[in-house]
């Protein structure tokens, strides 16, 4: 039986999550889970995690993986949260000490913050494949728009991450700490160098006015028609359209809190001597 593949979206932050199965009874990977934030209080919330793991349960499935694609800059992974409730190891790129590295000096972090990816249940390395249950996913380096960017495949389908969006939205930006708009290029050149036929499912989707939200596309509609990366566009031209963009755009609306929660994958901070635990804001940094 092929993979069955069962999409949560967030509005708040526009953010997909999938959980990927073979039937009910079966192990499960889920991907890309999300944490309500609300910015101007700094409270959190579990209701899209809460409707994954209704899902789950329903269906009676084995959480076997809760993976990350990133370290996203624009929501907040409930990975911990669902792993103390359904169980499962969370995983990331092994490229994810990369990221910590950068991050912690930016956010001046405690020193006894783990670069190593520690934080983590297991760290992916270029190519790995594992199974769960009849099924099986491989772990795609694609870096680019960070250092540590991985897209998983399983069956005909791709999650994609942030390496590239619907085609009329095009790619994602390459700005951050060790994003380059070069290597975004090669690894949605991989991606697109895949049979015709198969599935690309988004982590996000930022869709123009009049159109509805959409997760999921094909190879063939990429190369025919994404506005950055379709056929015939070359690496020059998409670096030079890459770095004009990103030079105009702001930060995302979360990016402080959210590269501090995920680099611990999906943990807090420690709490302080009152009971606190606290995000840090750094002044005229990024």
């Amino acid at each position: 039986m092929s993979a069955q593949i069962q999409t949560f979206f967030d509005p708040a932050t526009w953010t997909f999550t999938y959980v990927v199965y073979e039937s009910d009874h079966s192990p499960c990977i889920i991907i890309d889970s999300v944490l309500d934030y609300d910015p101007k209080s700094g409270r959190t919330q579990t209701r899209s995690a809460d409707t994954v793991i209704d899902f789950v349960r329903s269906h009676q499935l084995t959480t076997e993986w809760i993976l990350e694609t990133h370290a996203h800059a624009d929501h907040l992974s409930a990975a911990q949260y669902l792993k103390q409730k359904i169980g499962g190891q969370v995983a990331i790129g092994d490229h994810i000490q990369v990221v910590q590295k950068v991050f912690k000096g930016i956010f001046n972090l405690e020193t006894s913050f783990n670069t190593e990816g520690t934080q983590f249940d297991y760290l992916l390395v270029k190519d790995e494949m594992i199974r769960f249950g009849n099924l099986s996913f491989e772990a795609l380096f694609v870096p680019g728009h960070t250092p540590a960017c991985m897209a998983y495949k399983v069956d005909d389908a791709i999650f994609v991450g942030d390496t590239m969006f619907m085609p009329d939205v095009g790619s994602a930006r390459c700005d951050f700490p060790g994003g380059n708009a070069q290597t975004l290029y090669q690894s949605a050149q991989r991606l697109l160098s895949y049979p015709a036929e198969t599935r690309l499912f988004m982590c996000h989707d930022y869709p123009p006015q009049g159109r509805a939200v959409q997760q999921e596309t094909t190879v063939a509609e990429q190369k025919k028609s994404n506005v950055h990366l379709k056929d015939g566009i070359s690496e020059q031209a998409f670096v030079q359209m890459r770095t004009r963009r990103d030079a105009t755009l702001e930060m995302p609306v979360l990016i402080l809190p959210a590269v501090q929660i995920n680099i611990r994958a999906g943990q807090f901070p420690p709490k302080e001597d009152n009971g606190i635990a606290y995000l840090k804001i750094p002044l005229n940094t990024l």
